[in-house]
């Protein structure tokens, strides 16, 4: 039915019709009816607190009859000792400077001892020459509201638990993943560091550092796609197979191809389970000459070899595929000599793609290699003490797991008169 601006009254008679309301429903309630039955406690009361009128709902909600509070009990007599305390410290003398005091959570004292929170809103009434007369009083049940922000505390509660009970379990699962210290290598200084992007999940980065037979010595550092749970079991897949088959046959290239046996095997999804690895095989040669290495590549980014004459560059594997991406990945060798003074720095991507103040800018490799060369040279604890250092700078721009190793010849000792 459309009603046009003339037609209140046909509306009215047909609204009575349709849903059978008597005439007096139609009209407002009166003004003494909507403050004894308001939805909200009403109260007002003299400047020395006094109550001097107070309605139904409020006296229904604490169980008191009228003729107890008017003239008898002070507004702050129905508080809490709590909420008397700040009433009497903070509520109303604010109320006295402002006129108004808004929205402040506080307990009333029922009758029967029980206590019923409310939110209050106090309003100084002025005379027409601006003397206050009287303070008006609101007062809304907050009984759901507490029990709202009881449940949501306790949902908060138990979320920061769950949060930290993973990141426990996140923190011993990365533990498993890497060496807790490395083994002392005769004739090297070795250096590690392991920085964690988040303590919530588990990274992928893995490094290792063994000896094998013969006094050679094998290591590796890899990063498994992903995170979590996931990224976990491949990390741990990874790790072992490489220690089992450097065992078996350490020529690097051999090592690798087995790894990426091993993971094309694991593979039970449409996106197969991939990493990046450098592994590397060291090999004495002789008192204070240093080590022969023979290093191949999986995809991983390439060592950096800081010389002891201050010259750095990196150890270019080129062409060496990811590990585990097609069954017959091919992988690339390269061969250098640590010499005394000599250290050779291998990381994971999370340096390189850290993200530096200027917006959308990555650290880069080209970044990397003018902090080795000027770092150059030095020993493997300072290396990884400084990039720390560096890793730590990036702040929030590190969103990535980070591993260091250094692996550095000592030079020889020199005699002093």
């Amino acid at each position: 039915m459309t009603v046009g601006p003339g037609d209140d009254a046909s509306w009215a008679a047909g609204d009575r019709a349709q849903y059978r309301l008597p005439p007096s429903a139609l009209l407002e309630d009166s003004a003494e009816d909507l403050y004894e039955n308001a939805p909200c406690g009403y109260l007002s009361t003299l400047l020395d607190g006094r109550i001097a009128k107070v309605n139904g709902t409020l006296l229904k909600w604490l169980g008191y009859r009228r003729e107890e509070l008017i003239g008898h009990k002070l507004f702050s007599d129905l508080l809490t000792i709590g909420g008397r305390l700040y009433h009497e410290t903070h509520y109303s003398p604010l109320l006295r400077m402002q006129g108004e005091v808004s929205g402040v959570a506080l307990e009333l004292k029922a009758a029967d001892g029980s206590r019923l929170p409310v939110m209050v809103t106090s309003v100084v009434k002025q005379d027409s020459d601006g003397e206050p007369l009287l303070i008006r009083t609101t007062l809304l049940d907050a009984r759901d509201r507490r029990t709202y922000e009881r449940e949501l505390l306790r949902a908060r509660q138990q979320a920061e638990h769950d949060r930290a009970r993973a990141q426990r379990l996140a923190a011993t699962l990365q533990r498993t993943l890497i060496p807790p210290a490395l083994q002392p290598v005769p004739g090297l200084d070795v250096a590690a560091r392991y920085h964690f992007a988040s303590s919530d999940e588990v990274g992928g980065d893995f490094y290792d550092l063994f000896p094998l037979a013969a006094g050679h010595w094998a290591f590796f550092m890899g990063d498994v796609r992903g995170k979590g749970a996931d990224a976990a079991v491949v990390t741990s897949l990874a790790r072992y197979t490489l220690r089992a088959a450097a065992v078996s046959d350490p020529v690097p290239a051999t090592v690798l191809a087995n790894l990426n046996t091993a993971l094309d095997q694991h593979s039970q999804e449409d996106e197969p389970p991939f990493c990046t690895v450098i592994f590397g095989l060291l090999a004495p040669q002789g008192d204070d000459v240093g080590f022969h290495v023979v290093l191949a590549s999986g995809g991983h980014p390439p060592a950096v070899l800081l010389r002891s004459d201050g010259n750095a560059d990196y150890v270019s594997t080129p062409g060496g595929q990811l590990v585990g991406v097609v069954p017959d990945a091919q992988f690339t060798t390269a061969t250098v000599d640590l010499r005394p003074g000599d250290t050779l720095l291998l990381y994971t991507d999370g340096l390189t793609e850290a993200r530096t103040p200027r917006a959308g800018e990555r650290y880069g490799d080209e970044a990397l290699l003018d902090f080795a060369r000027a770092l150059a040279p030095t020993s493997a604890p300072d290396a990884v003490r400084t990039l720390t250092a560096l890793l730590d700078s990036f702040g929030e721009g590190l969103d990535d797991d980070t591993a260091l190793l250094a692996m550095s010849v000592p030079r020889p000792a020199t005699d002093t008169p």
